[in-house]
C-alpha cells in the first residue's frame, strides 16, 4: 500500500508506459574449468619472521546464466597444486535489451570533456559502411564456468602495533653504502599528448605480416641495452627513479613507433610478443593488455562521416597499421584480408587532396574518435537520466551527509552532462520508500510514501523521473527541504533492496544511472543482511573469510540493470561493517562504480568530508557515456581469455557498460593460441561505442601496434614491470575469492621468483652469485611486496572486513597510474624543497623532489617528508624539523605547536609556502579523485597508517625487503 503528504490527487486510471521484459533465462550446469597452469605451483615457504597463512574454503557462489556464444576462458596465476586456479569473476552472461542500433555489437559515444580540443573533420559522403558488426569470431579457449566473486574493500589503516617508527634499523652486511646503478629508468615527460593535427605517414607498400625489411635490421638488444643490464638485487640499493616509472618503448620501425597508441590509455605487459605459446610460458611472465578507454584527453581527433572504413571480414576500424596495397587496397592488420578502399575515403579534407588515403586522420592516429551516421541507430539514443537514492535513516542523518549531498547537488545541478532531455529524480528510504512527485506544474513537490516492502510499485510512474529544465525549480526547493525533514526520525531500518527494485523499475524503460547512498547494513525487504565480521578474527592466523557475497540478490539485480542500460554507483557512508563484498556486487556487474568513506561524519572526521565533496563534485560533472559496449580485437593468433573491471560479460571479446567514466580501468589476459612465426608484428583494437549526454552516437577507437619475438632475451627486455603487477594484482583478487588469500599471496610470489628463475636459466650465459635480474624488472620484488603488505592482501595485521574488500575493488577498477601509487605509495623530502629541475606549467613553478625508497631509514627528525598513496598524502614533519620550515610553511613557530588534526596548509606569502602548496596542488591535479592531506607528527594517531607503508622495513608480520630478497634468491637458487 502507499499514502501520500500533500495535495496529491491520484488519478482515476493510469497505465504505466510499456517497459522492455527482461527474458527468463534457464540455468545450465557449466562445465569444468580447465587449468592453466604456466606458473611452478609450490606455496611460499617466507623466511622468519613468519607471515600469517590462511587456508579455508572459498566463498559460496552463485549460479550462473547461460553465455552468448563462446563463454571465456580463466587464466592462472602460479597456484599451487591443491588449489583451483585464478579464474575469472566476470564470465557471467546475459541477454541484453535490444539497442537502438542495426547491429548489436559495437559502438560508443562520449562527451568531450571540459577543456577537451577536438579535431573535428567533416565528411560529404553518400556511401555507407555497415555498423557494428557481429562479434569477431576469434577462436576463443573452452568456456569456463561462472564464478561469483566478491569485492573487497578498504578504508582507513588501523594502528599497527610494535611499529613506532622512531628507531633506524641497520642494514645487514653487505647492503651499506651501496652505488647507485647506472640509470637504467630515465624519467619520461609525465604527459603524452596526441599531436594536435595529423602527421604525415608514409606507408610501405607492403602490410605488416611483411615488415621483415624494417625490423630485421633492428635489434632489440641493441635498441635497448639498458633494460637487459644485469643487476645484482643485494647489492644495489637505490633502485627507484628519481620520478615516474617509465613504460618501455616497443621496439618498432620508428614510423610505426610515432603512430602508436599512448601508453596512458592502451599498454601490454610485454612490449614484445612471443611467437609461441611454449615461449611465453618458458619466460613465466603474464601477457595482458590494460586499458583506460575513456580517459580525459587533451587532444583527441574527432571525425565525422558519413563512411567508416572498416575491415570487412573481422570489423577492424583502419588504422595507422594497416597496409595499403594500392590506392585502391589496403590490408587489414588483424585479419590480413585485401579490402577495397571507398571512394569517399580517397580524398583527405584536411590536405583537401585526392588520392592519397594513407594521410587521412583515421590512418594518422592510433587514439581516434568517430561521430556515428544516423543510419547506425533504429531509434533515438537514450537522454541522460539521474536517479538518486539516499538512505534518510537515523544513523543516515546523524553523519550529516545529507546536508552535503543536497547542497552539492543545488551547485552542480546546471553542471550535470546533458542536453535539453536530461532526466532527473529522486527516492529516499529508510524502512519504507518515499517517491517525489515533480512534475511541471506543481507549486511544491509532493513526497508518496510505499510502505509494502514485499511488492514494489511506482505510485506515479510518469512524474517521478522529470525534465530537469522543466521542473528544475521543484528539485531546487526539493533539495533544499530534504535535509530538514528527516532530522527527528527515529527510524533505523533500512530497506535497501526494495528501494533499488524501485530504481529498476523506474529506469528500465529508459536506462542510465542510479546513484545510491548507503550508511549501513541493509536490515530489511529483499537484500538484508547480518554483520559478518568478527572483530577478533582480523589480525588471526585464519584464513580471511566472507570475501564473496553473503547472497545472490545484487548481483542478479545488478545483471538484471545491466540488460537495461541501467548502472549503479554506490556511495558508502558508514562508521560499521557495511558488507561491502555483497554490497558492492550491484556496481561491479552493471558497470557502476563503488566509493567508500569509513569512519565519515561531517563533524568528527572533517577529512573524509573534504573527501567526499571533492569526489562527489567530481563524479556530478565528469563526462559520462550511456549505453556502451567496448570490443576488444586482436590479431589472429591471439586470444582473449579473462578481464578485470566492472562490467558485464556479454561475448569472449564484448564488454556491457550501461555507464562509462573516464575514471575507469580495465585489465584484460591474453594467450597465443596460434604460431606467430610468420608475423614480424601483432596489433590490438579496443573500439568503445557509447551515447554521449549530449545524445551523440560516437565510436572511441584505440589501436597499439607490438613487435613479435623469438627469443628469451627479447621478450624480457620488452616487460613492462608496472603493468605486470597491475595485471597480477587482478588476478590475485580472483584468486583470494576463488580460493584463498594465502593461496593468491603464494601465487604473485611465485611470479615473481618463477620469472627470475627464467631470466637466470635461459638469459643469463654467465651465472653469478646473487639475486640477478635485468634492469626491466629491477624493481619487481619490491612491488611483490608491496602488493603482499598491501591492505588487499596483507596478514598479521588488524584489517577491517570492509577496508580490505574496498582495497581489491580499487585493484580490480582502478587505472594503472592511480593504481601504482596504492600499491607502491611516493616519497618526497618538502623541506629543502627548490627550483631547481622544476616544471613550468602556466606560469606557475612545480618543484619536483627526488623520489625516496619507503623506509624509515630515509626519514630524519630534522626534515618534513611527504608521503603520495594515492588516496591520501601524509606530512610527517620530524621532532627537530627546520625551524624555517615550520614557519614558512606551517605557520608555527616550534614543534610543539604543529596541531595534531590538520587537513589543510596555511596560504603564506612565503616562497616556501608557494613551493610546498605548488607541489602538493600538482599532485592533486594529475588524478580525479582528491586525495586528503593529513599532517603528521609523532603523537599522531595517523602516525601508523604512515608508518605502515614503508614497504621496504620490517614489521611483526612481514620481512623487511632485504629479507623477502634473501627468501626469494634462496628459491631462485633451488
Amino acid at each position: 500500500m502507499f499514502f501520500f503528504s500533500g495535495p496529491f490527487q491520484i488519478p482515476a486510471a493510469h497505465h504505466p508506459p510499456p517497459q522492455q521484459g527482461f527474458p527468463t533465462m534457464p540455468q545450465p550446469k557449466a562445465p569444468p574449468l580447465p587449468g592453466q597452469d604456466y606458473y611452478n605451483s609450490r606455496p611460499y615457504q617466507p623466511a622468519p619472521p613468519p607471515v600469517s597463512q590462511y587456508h579455508g574454503p572459498p566463498g559460496p557462489s552463485t549460479p550462473s546464466r547461460p553465455p552468448e556464444g563462446a563463454a571465456l576462458h580463466n587464466h592462472s596465476m602460479p597456484p599451487p597444486p591443491h588449489t583451483p586456479p585464478l579464474s575469472n569473476s566476470y564470465s557471467q552472461h546475459l541477454q541484453p535489451r535490444p539497442g537502438p542500433y542495426t547491429q548489436p555489437p559495437n559502438q560508443l559515444t562520449p562527451t568531450p570533456s571540459q577543456g577537451l580540443v577536438q579535431t573535428s573533420v567533416a565528411y560529404n559522403s553518400a556511401a555507407m559502411t555497415p555498423p557494428f558488426p557481429k562479434a569477431l569470431q576469434s577462436s576463443a579457449p573452452p568456456p569456463g564456468p561462472a564464478a561469483n566473486l566478491a569485492m573487497p574493500v578498504g578504508g582507513s589503516y588501523p594502528p599497527q602495533p610494535g611499529h613506532a617508527g622512531t628507531s633506524y634499523p641497520s642494514l645487514p652486511p653487505g647492503y651499506q653504502s651501496m652505488q647507485a646503478p647506472p640509470s637504467t629508468l630515465p624519467t619520461p615527460p609525465l604527459t603524452q599528448h596526441y599531436p594536435p593535427q595529423p602527421q604525415q605517414y608514409h606507408q610501405p607498400p607492403a602490410g605488416p605480416a611483411q615488415l621483415s625489411s624494417a625490423l630485421s635490421t633492428l635489434s632489440l638488444q641493441s635498441q635497448t641495452p639498458e633494460a637487459l643490464l644485469v643487476l645484482n638485487l643485494l647489492q644495489e640499493r637505490n633502485l627507484l627513479p628519481a620520478g615516474p616509472v617509465p613504460a618501455p618503448t616497443p621496439c618498432l620501425p620508428q614510423d610505426l613507433q610515432k603512430l602508436n597508441c599512448s601508453p596512458e590509455v592502451f599498454r601490454s605487459t610485454l612490449t614484445s610478443i612471443p611467437q609461441t605459446q611454449s615461449l611465453l610460458n618458458k619466460a613465466k611472465l603474464p601477457l595482458g593488455l590494460l586499458l583506460h578507454p575513456f580517459k580525459d584527453l587533451s587532444q583527441l581527433p574527432v571525425v565525422t562521416s558519413s563512411t567508416i572504413v572498416r575491415c570487412r571480414s573481422c570489423r577492424t576500424y583502419i588504422n595507422p597499421f594497416v597496409s595499403f596495397l594500392d590506392q585502391r587496397r589496403w590490408k587489414c592488420n588483424l585479419c590480413y584480408r585485401v579490402n577495397d578502399v571507398p571512394e569517399e575515403f580517397m580524398y583527405n579534407p584536411v590536405s583537401r587532396s585526392y588520392g592519397e588515403p594513407h594521410k587521412r586522420p583515421e590512418v594518422q592516429n592510433a587514439t581516434i574518435e568517430f561521430i556515428a551516421p544516423s543510419e547506425y541507430m533504429l531509434r533515438p539514443p537514450q537522454p541522460a537520466v539521474y536517479l538518486f537514492l539516499l538512505d534518510v535513516s537515523h544513523n543516515a542523518v546523524e553523519t550529516g551527509y545529507l546536508d552535503v549531498v543536497c547542497q552539492s547537488l543545488l551547485e552542480n545541478l546546471n553542471s550535470l552532462p546533458g542536453d535539453t532531455r536530461t532526466k532527473i529524480g529522486l527516492i529516499t528510504f529508510d524502512s519504507m520508500i518515499h517517491f517525489y512527485n515533480l512534475q511541471d506544474g506543481l507549486s511544491q513537490p509532493q513526497m508518496l510514501i510505499v510502505s509494502d516492502l514485499e511488492d514494489i510499485f511506482l505510485p506515479t510512474p510518469d512524474s517521478l523521473l522529470v525534465n530537469l529544465s522543466e521542473s528544475k525549480e521543484l528539485v531546487r526547493d526539493l533539495l533544499k527541504s530534504l535535509p530538514q525533514m528527516f532530522t527527528k526520525t527515529m527510524e533505523t531500518h533500512s530497506a535497501l533492496g526494495p528501494a533499488l527494485q524501485a530504481a529498476f523499475k523506474l529506469m528500465s524503460p529508459t536506462g542510465g544511472r542510479v546513484t545510491v547512498f548507503q550508511t549501513q547494513l541493509p536490515t530489511l525487504g529483499v537484500g538484508a543482511l547480518k554483520s559478518r565480521e568478527d572483530p577478533n578474527q582480523r589480525a588471526s592466523a585464519k584464513d580471511v573469510q566472507h570475501l564473496s557475497p553473503a547472497t545472490d540478490f545484487y548481483k542478479k539485480l545488478a545483471l538484471d540493470c545491466s540488460g537495461q542500460q541501467v548502472a549503479v554507483d554506490l556511495f558508502m557512508l558508514s562508521a560499521q561493517y557495511c558488507d561491502l563484498a555483497t554490497l558492492g556486487c550491484i556496481s561491479r556487474y552493471s558497470a557502476g562504480s563503488v566509493y567508500f568513506y569509513p569512519s565519515y561524519h561531517t563533524e568528527h572526521n572533517p577529512a573524509q568530508t573534504e573527501r567526499f565533496q571533492k569526489d562527489l563534485k567530481r563524479y556530478l560533472t565528469r563526462k559520462i557515456g550511456f549505453e556502451a559496449v567496448m570490443r576488444i580485437r586482436c590479431t589472429k593468433g591471439l586470444s582473449i581469455h579473462t578481464f578485470h573491471g566492472n562490467f558485464f560479460v556479454r561475448s569472449t571479446d564484448l564488454l556491457s557498460l550501461p555507464n562509462v567514466n573516464p575514471d575507469a580501468g580495465f585489465a584484460v589476459q591474453m594467450s597465443i593460441e596460434e604460431n606467430l612465426v610468420d608475423m614480424q608484428v601483432v596489433s590490438f583494437q579496443a573500439a568503445l561505442l557509447y551515447t554521449s549526454s549530449k545524445g551523440e552516437r560516437r565510436i572511441r577507437v584505440h589501436t597499439m601496434c607490438l613487435p613479435v619475438v623469438n627469443s628469451m632475451s627479447d621478450i624480457f627486455a620488452g616487460a613492462d614491470v608496472q603493468a605486470i603487477t597491475c595485471l597480477l594484482a587482478s588476478m590475485a583478487v580472483d584468486r583470494s575469492v576463488t580460493a584463498s588469500l594465502s593461496d593468491a599471496r603464494d601465487a604473485v610470489t611465485n611470479a615473481a621468483i618463477d620469472s627470475l628463475v627464467s631470466y637466470r636459466s635461459s638469459v643469463l650465459t654467465i651465472q653469478q652469485p646473487g639475486l640477478l635480474a635485468p634492469a626491466c624488472l629491477c624493481l619487481f620484488p619490491l612491488y611483490i611486496l608491496a602488493l603482499l603488505k598491501q591492505r588487499a592482501f596483507r596478514t598479521g595485521t588488524s584489517t577491517r572486513l570492509d577496508d580490505r574488500v574496498f582495497a581489491m575493488y580499487q585493484l580490480k577498477y582502478q587505472p594503472l597510474s592511480y593504481l601504482m601509487l596504492m600499491i607502491h605509495p611516493a616519497l618526497y623530502r618538502l623541506d629543502d624543497l627548490t627550483d631547481e629541475g622544476a616544471l613550468n606549467i602556466n606560469d606557475r613553478t612545480i618543484p619536483q623532489p627526488r623520489a625516496l625508497q619507503l623506509s624509515v631509514e630515509k626519514l630524519s627528525r630534522d626534515g618534513a617528508f611527504l608521503m603520495d598513496t594515492g588516496s591520501d598524502l601524509y606530512l610527517w614533519v620530524g621532532k627537530s624539523c627546520n625551524p624555517t620550515f615550520l614557519n614558512q610553511v606551517l605557520g608555527v613557530q616550534n614543534y610543539a605547536n604543529v596541531p595534531l588534526n590538520q587537513n589543510q596548509l596555511p596560504e603564506l606569502d612565503t616562497a616556501e609556502s608557494a613551493r610546498t602548496r605548488a607541489f602538493i596542488g600538482w599532485i592533486r591535479e594529475q588524478r580525479p579523485f582528491y586525495p586528503v592531506l593529513h599532517l603528521i607528527r609523532d603523537e599522531s594517531p595517523m602516525k601508523s597508517s604512515f608508518m605502515q607503508n614503508m614497504i621496504e622495513d620490517r614489521t611483526e608480520s612481514a620481512l623487511s625487503y632485504y629479507e623477502f630478497l634473501l627468501h626469494v634468491q634462496q628459491q631462485v637458487s633451488k
